[in-house]
């Protein structure tokens, strides 16, 4: 055997590593589990040291080791060895400085030599493995020191340490090491294929495609190594190279594809000894694709793709600029494929688009899977060249039909993807802003009807939109934690009937940072688009009933009511309903204060949840409002199925109704129907007096815009209630005053007199309020 120091002179540098890592340390000893000395970086070792060793291991040998006391100032921390069986094979000693006062814990050395302690392991390991296939003399100690390198050379990290380039460095290391022509990794599960040929020979690598799947299904049966020596070896073929092919296994230990070596037949056989080193290296480059590879696209995981992203976005040292385009790509209403056909065929559609992106990636360029339906691309093009791969990948997944996906089960749901295009030359190739941008861009895709390709720019008024609702979650969020919102309150005035009861549409303000008060038009897209509406919707109904609890006497016999949104995602949220029950069920609060307030799109979209909760607050005492009606496809036929006290006409038709005749005439076809009904009317958007008195006449009962009332603090609203009561009071005797047949829109402009004199500046006309 080679003298001790020769075989084993790579432990210095594991001393070396234990010096940077602890200075403390004066060196480490390597011991036999009999006590003997493998190895040390000391001039001499302790005499009581060894048997110190054997009496820890023989008392204590579980967990990670122990520290002794050698001297009475001089500790040493045993570290156990495992081989591949989990057996204690050898123990390293560190030993301290003499008379150190600060002496560490065991834990603490151990978490800092973590690191030196697995790759010490590992070689460990390796060398017995070798030792233990390849036993002989001393003639084969230079040859079992290549072999070591070899593995050495390609096991630096494992699991999610390892890189997806380990692959081609264990090919090219291999093919020099065994003087081989070429070698192969064939992994079809992973869609995988990685070639290294030997430096400065003329190669034909179409042998592998000529014999991949006759050596690949006698690796699988097998499942060893086999050497293919002769010509004839292969039956009913005719071998132009020696092969040594060994299987890959998966996590389950099937054989799920090759590591296939191939030499000339002028060069020596394949031996035994490196059939074993194979069976080593195909299981490194097992563990590199577990990690490395998508098990279901046969594209790189984020992980591997972030490390070679890196790698080839270094900047070039000759100055010259490099084109690079980030893609994301995000598969279209996955739920509904697998609700429809199931989650298989959701995943046979991910492997097909796994299987595109592939086939058309271009030399250079990067491919990973990154979440469930989620893509990333990363080209070696300009803007403009990345938005025709996109393109065309687009058309390619379009044409995958849901009875193609289904295995011919009928169905017309088609595939397709939105995509986002970056060029990172303008992030300064900075792959992770790229990659967001990219991502913003894909989203403003999906915005806009999906199945299509956007190009990030910085001015498009969605992409902007959605930068500012990133920027605004965070400050919502906060300012719910922090009670940094406000409720405002706006009225909703009788039009035509003095003595209707009267209403206040509770409205949303947001504190900022600064103390400044932000509209909800800024941060209610921002809540939306972030899941942030039932927390909001739950801070406004728990407000709502805190302000107006102390008035609740107040309250009790005067016909005002508060109207109060519900969003669709809280709509959907089943616990919703049960908290609004339990808030205003023990705020002592007559029910009826309260209207609660569905967009026409969200009670639509979730009929069934929106009529079993509408009852129940109706069967509580509260009123239901439907906000944005006329701009559905179906109010109508819904309209019976729900039951609803009043509709709130749309903004964007009364907005118009004095230039509009098409708008004129759905406000007064509106206003009929709901009045057919029984059901209240609100013109939304009453900006003018003329807008007012206009819908007043086509006989919609209530109006609430600027014209009318500006929103107010809800407290302030409160103490104002009782001069709005003598203002309706007055009103009232105005109208009594009138006769019967006189024209309805004189009777209001009468009213409405009486209003500039008014003292009330709840429900005044413009002119008054300007005054």
């Amino acid at each position: 055997m080679p003298k001790q120091g020769e075989l084993w002179k790579n432990y210095a540098a594991y001393a070396q590593l234990v010096s940077a890592l602890l200075p403390r340390a004066v060196g480490i000893t390597l011991f036999e589990t009999n006590g003997e000395v493998r190895w040390t970086s000391l001039t001499s070792v302790e005499p009581a040291l060894p048997p110190m060793v054997r009496d820890a291991l023989a008392q204590d040998s579980s967990g990670d080791g122990v520290r002794i006391q050698v001297g009475s100032n001089e500790p040493a921390y045993l570290f156990w060895l495992q081989d591949a069986t989990d057996k204690i094979s050898a123990v390293l000693a560190v030993m301290w400085k003499q008379g150190e006062n600060e002496q560490r814990t065991f834990s603490y050395v151990h978490s800092m030599l973590r690191p030196v302690l697995e790759c010490l392991q590992r070689e460990l390991k390796l060398q017995k493995m070798l030792d233990e296939h390849s036993p002989g003399d001393d003639s084969e100690a230079d040859e079992r020191d290549g072999d070591l390198d070899v593995l050495l050379a390609t096991s630096g990290g494992s699991g999610a340490d390892a890189s997806d380039n380990d692959v081609q460095l264990l090919l090219q290391s291999v093919t020099n090491h065994m003087n081989c022509e070429f070698a192969a990794l064939v992994v079809p599960e992973r869609n995988l294929v990685m070639v290294a040929k030997a430096e400065g020979r003329p190669v034909d690598t179409g042998i592998l495609a000529r014999l991949h799947r006759p050596l690949l299904s006698l690796t699988m049966v097998r499942n060893a190594a086999v050497a293919l020596n002769a010509p004839d070896a292969l039956p009913g073929m005719n071998l132009p190279l020696r092969a040594l092919c060994t299987p890959i296994r998966n996590a389950t230990g099937r054989a799920a594809g090759l590591l296939a070596l191939f030499r000339s037949h002028k060069a020596p056989e394949f031996r035994q000894r490196e059939q074993q080193l194979a069976e080593l290296l195909a299981r490194r480059a097992a563990s590199i694709v577990e990690s490395s590879y998508d098990a279901l696209t046969g594209l790189l995981t984020r992980d591997a793709f972030d490390r070679r992203a890196r790698a080839l976005l270094v900047p070039r040292t000759d100055g010259r600029k490099t084109l690079w385009t980030n893609l994301y790509i995000d598969a279209d209403r996955m739920h509904v494929i697998n609700d429809n056909f199931g989650m298989h065929t959701g995943d046979k559609l991910l492997a097909k688009l796994g299987e595109l992106i592939r086939a058309r990636l271009v030399p250079g360029s990067l491919a990973a899977r990154i979440s469930g339906d989620r893509f990333s691309i990363l080209l070696p093009t300009g803007a403009d060249d990345a938005m025709t791969f996109g393109e065309a990948l687009r058309a390619g997944v379009e044409s995958f039909g849901a009875t193609q996906l289904s295995g011919g089960q009928p169905g017309n749901y088609s595939a397709s993807v939105s995509i986002g295009v970056a060029p990172l030359s303008d992030a300064g190739l900075d792959l992770a802003h790229a990659h967001a941008v990219a991502e913003t861009a894909c989203k403003a895709a999906k915005d806009r009807g999906r199945n299509r390709v956007e190009l990030y720019q910085a001015s498009d008024v969605s992409i902007i939109r959605r930068n500012e609702d990133v920027e605004l979650a965070p400050s919502l969020r906060t300012a719910i934690a922090e009670n940094r919102l406000r409720l405002h309150a706006q009225l909703i005035a009788p039009l035509r009937d003095p003595s209707a009861p009267t209403h206040f549409e509770l409205l949303l303000r947001m504190i900022d940072e600064t103390g400044e008060e932000v509209g909800p038009g800024r941060f209610l897209s921002a809540a939306v688009r972030y899941q942030l509406m039932p927390a909001v919707d739950r801070w406004v109904v728990q407000e709502a009933v805190r302000v107006l609890k102390p008035h609740a006497g107040l309250l009790a016999n005067r016909p005002v009511a508060f109207t109060v949104n519900v969003s669709g995602q809280s709509l959907c949220d089943e616990s919703f309903e049960e908290f609004v029950v339990d808030q205003i069920s023990k705020s002592g609060i007559n029910p009826r204060v309260f209207c609660f307030e569905l967009t026409e799109s969200a009670a639509i979209a979730n009929l069934a949840r929106a009529e079993k909760v509408m009852k129940h607050l109706r069967d509580l005492g509260c009123s239901i409002a439907m906000d944005d009606f006329g701009t559905g496809l179906s109010s109508l036929a819904y309209l019976r199925a729900l039951p609803i006290d009043m509709l709130k006409i749309d903004g964007s038709f009364v907005r118009d109704v004095l230039k509009d005749p098409r708008a004129e005439s759905m406000v007064q076809a509106i206003a009929q129907l709901a009045r057919s009904m029984k059901l209240t009317t609100v013109a939304e958007f009453v900006e003018t007096d003329e807008i007012r008195l206009h819908v007043a006449s086509l006989g919609v009962d209530y109006g609430q815009g600027f014209a009318i009332s500006r929103p107010a603090p809800l407290q302030n609203t409160i103490n104002e209630l009782p001069q709005y009561e003598d203002a309706t009071r007055r009103q009232q005797l105005d109208t009594a005053a009138l006769g019967p047949n006189d024209d309805t829109l004189l009777r209001i402009e009468k009213i409405l007199e009486n209003y500039d004199h008014s003292e009330s500046t709840l429900y005044q006309p413009a002119a008054a309020r300007a005054r």
